[in-house]
């Protein structure tokens, strides 16, 4: 395999671990996790939902996140395309929250969009410039007999920060 491959595959790999560092730093409300995914001088477009930069959105959604009992987020499809220290990527997102509505009801809410991402190394580290949110889908639905008691946690008391603490990251 030639230098230029893996340096491909290297960056693509880096991308799609900070990928995976935003929708974890959305679903356990770490700010600091989410801030890292973004430059700072990062811009967000969420359309109507949301316009500034990627650290205001990052403390837009914990705000909001506040209001539900709990929150998933998945990741699929994802393409990346890379050009030296400059990368795109388009990453197709479904979002699912569980809420309690004045009544008590149980709710949730599912969407789905794509995240379009303008990627920078910096200092050797690959961050989103700029992003893109292209809503696709939504919609809210009563629930009426969750089968589970949730075990998650939405702060960094969640398990599987002692899980990964038990292996020391050396990137």
């Amino acid at each position: 395999m030639s230098g230029y491959a893996l340096e491909q595959l290297h960056a693509k790999q880096e991308i799609t671990e900070r990928l995976h560092d935003y929708v974890r730093a959305m679903d356990r409300m770490d700010d600091e996790l989410g801030y890292s995914v973004f430059h700072a001088d990062a811009v967000a477009d969420y359309g109507t939902m949301y316009q500034g930069t990627g650290h205001g959105f990052v403390d837009f959604v914990h705000v909001a996140h506040q209001a539900m009992l709990v929150h998933t987020h998945q990741l699929g499809s994802v393409t990346i395309r890379v050009d030296g220290e400059r990368a795109v990527s388009e990453s197709y997102v479904t979002a699912t929250l569980r809420g309690r509505a004045p009544d008590g009801a149980l709710f949730e809410i599912r969407s789905c969009g794509r995240y379009l991402d303008r990627w920078e190394k910096r200092a050797g580290r690959w961050a989103i410039s700029a992003r893109q949110y292209v809503h696709e889908l939504d919609d809210r639905y009563p629930v009426h007999q969750p089968g589970f008691d949730t075990t998650g946690r939405r702060d960094r008391a969640d398990p599987s920060y002692a899980l990964f603490a038990q292996i020391a990251d050396r990137a």
